[in-house]
C-alpha cells in the first residue's frame, strides 16, 4: 500500500480561526486544493491517477499555534474534529496527524490524548519551531515525554519563518531555501540534544529529505565533538534513528543522496500536496521508481516502510 505521509488539508473555516490567532499568511493557502468539497474530490481523483492509496493529513505549517490559549485550543479541537470527519467519510483513503495548541503545554497534552485515543489519529504533527522557538527548548520537554510514553509518530514540518533570518525572508527565499534550512536546523538540534536517544519510542518523521542533512552528515560527524560535545552519539548514527519523507520536487540526486545517507529503510513517501499538484504530484511518486534507484529501495520506500511506522493498514476497498 502506498501511503503519502506529507499531505496538507485545511478549509477556509479553519484558516479563519488561524487569522484570529494572529496568522498573516492564510490568504495564500486558500483555493489551492487543500480543502473539502470539490477540492477533496479532485484530490481523490489525483491520488487514483498517481497510484496513492492513502494520505496522512496534516495542518502543518498552518498549525493552531498562538499566544491566546483559548483560541489555540478551540482551533486545535476544530481541526481535529474536522479531520476525524474526513477520515470517517473516507476510511480507506485517509489517516490523520493530530494538531496541538502550542505553546500551551497542558492543553496540548490533553488534546493529543483526545485526538489519539478518542478520534483515532495515527500521530501528531508539529512545526519545526513553536512561535520561533526550538523544539528542544526545555519548556517543551513534557510534550516529548508524552509522545515517548505513547510511542507515537511525530511528523515535523517547517514553520515557514525563514529560519528567523532576514537574509532569507527579505530576499524572497522563505520556501525555496528557508524551508529546507528549517528542516536541517531542526534535525541537527534534535541530534545535538540527543532526542532520538532520550525519547527512543517516538517515531520522528522529518520533512523534505531532511533538508540539507544528507550533504552534511560527514561534516557533522567530523565537527560535533568540538562544537557540540554534549552530543551523545555521532550525528550520522542518530540521523538513522529517525525517518524522512521523500519530498524532493522530483530531484533524483537529492533522493539518491538521502538513500545513501540514511538508508532506504528510513524514507517514506511524501508528496507535499497541494503544493505539488497535477503533473508535479505524479512526478513526486514516479521519481522514486526511476531506473537509477535500486528496485528494492523503491519498493521499500513506496510500499514497505510506512507499515513499519503505522502498523498494518487494511488495503483500500477494491484492491487485492
Amino acid at each position: 500500500m502506498r501511503i503519502d505521509v506529507h499531505a496538507h488539508y485545511w478549509t477556509d473555516d479553519y484558516l479563519d480561526l488561524l487569522v484570529e490567532l494572529g496568522k498573516t499568511d492564510t490568504d495564500t493557502q486558500r483555493g489551492m486544493g487543500a480543502g473539502g468539497g470539490a477540492e477533496l474530490d479532485a484530490r481523490l481523483r489525483l491520488m487514483d491517477r498517481a497510484g496513492v492509496d492513502m494520505q496522512v493529513l496534516s495542518t502543518a505549517p498552518q498549525n493552531p499555534y498562538g499566544p491566546d490559549r483559548e483560541k489555540a485550543v478551540a482551533a486545535a479541537r476544530f481541526v481535529n474534529d474536522q479531520y476525524a470527519g474526513v477520515v470517517a467519510a473516507h476510511p480507506d483513503r485517509f489517516l490523520a496527524f493530530a494538531s496541538v495548541p502550542m505553546p500551551h503545554i497542558p492543553e496540548s497534552i490533553a488534546e493529543m490524548g483526545r485526538a489519539l485515543d478518542d478520534l483515532g489519529m495515527v500521530g501528531v504533527a508539529m512545526n519545526t519551531t513553536v512561535l520561533d522557538r526550538a523544539l528542544v527548548d526545555p519548556e517543551f520537554a513534557p510534550i516529548f515525554a508524552e509522545l515517548d510514553r505513547r510511542g507515537t509518530v511525530l511528523y515535523l514540518h517547517p514553520a515557514g519563518n525563514s529560519a528567523c533570518s532576514p537574509l532569507i525572508r527579505d530576499y524572497h527565499l522563505t520556501w525555496m531555501a528557508g524551508a529546507p534550512i528549517e528542516d536541517t536546523i531542526s534535525v541537527m538540534q534534535l541530534i545535538t540534544a540527543g532526542f532520538p536517544l532520550r525519547y527512543p519510542n517516538i517515531k520522528i518523521i522529518n520533512s523534505h529529505l531532511g533538508g540539507a542533512l544528507p550533504m552534511l552528515l560527514q561534516r557533522a560527524d567530523n565537527q560535533y565533538m568540538w562544537e557540540a560535545p554534549q552530543t551523545p552519539e555521532a550525528p550520522s548514527v542518530q540521523a538513522r534513528r529517525m525517518w524522512y519523507d521523500t519530498v524532493g520536487h522530483g530531484h533524483l540526486p537529492a533522493l539518491q543522496a538521502a538513500i545513501d545517507s540514511f538508508g532506504a529503510d528510513r524514507l517514506l513517501l511524501g508528496t507535499d500536496f497541494p503544493y505539488e499538484n497535477d503533473k508535479v504530484f505524479v512526478r513526486a511518486i514516479d521519481y522514486i521508481s526511476d531506473p537509477g534507484i535500486a528496485p528494492a529501495d523503491s519498493q521499500a520506500i513506496l510500499e514497505g516502510n510506512a507499515e513499519r511506522i503505522f502498523g498494518r493498514i487494511p488495503a483500500p476497498s477494491g484492491t487485492a
